[in-house]
Parts: structure tokens; C-alpha cells; sequence
């Protein structure tokens, strides 16, 4: 995993959850990164390898914060609790 903080990581989850809400998708997607478990982790492995498929969907730092995401348990459950507390606003 890349060597960012946490901060840096996080910088993208507002346009996330925008874009999750928007498409009616924010409590699935919490649901799933709930539900993902160790799975999400070959997600985040997934990720790294199709990265160059992908780049031109993503920015190369917003696929790195994304698979980040789902490799940390903890970031999982704080994105999970940012999407739910920004649902309620």
C-alpha cells in the first residue's frame, strides 16, 4: 500500500459518497464494504493488479485510495460511518 496518511486517503470520500448517493447506491455500498470482510482485501488486490485497465476511469491516486480503503478494516468502517453520518446531513 502506498505510503499516504490518512488524511490524504480520505480526501476523496466526500466525492465518493456524492457520487454513491446520487446513484441511490450509498447504503448498498455500505452494506457491502460491511459485509466484504476478507474478500475486500482481494478486492484491494484486484485493484493493484487492473490498475492500468482502470486508470483511465480513475486517477492513479484515487485507485490507490481505493484499494487502500479496502485493504484497512479500520479506514472500511470509518468510510462505512461516513457514508451513514453524510446520508443523515
Amino acid at each position: 500500500m502506498p505510503t499516504e496518511t490518512h488524511t490524504e486517503m480520505r480526501a476523496d470520500w466526500p466525492r465518493w459518497a456524492d457520487s454513491l448517493r446520487r446513484r441511490g447506491l450509498g447504503n448498498l455500498a455500505a452494506w457491502a464494504l460491511e459485509a466484504a470482510g476478507p474478500l475486500a482485501l482481494l478486492g484491494a488486490q484486484a485493484l493493484y493488479f487492473g490498475g492500468p485497465l482502470l486508470r483511465p476511469a480513475l486517477s492513479g491516486a484515487a485507485l490507490d485510495n481505493l484499494a487502500g480503503l479496502l485493504e484497512d478494516e479500520n479506514e472500511r468502517r470509518s468510510f462505512v460511518n461516513f457514508l451513514r453520518e453524510e446520508g443523515r446531513a
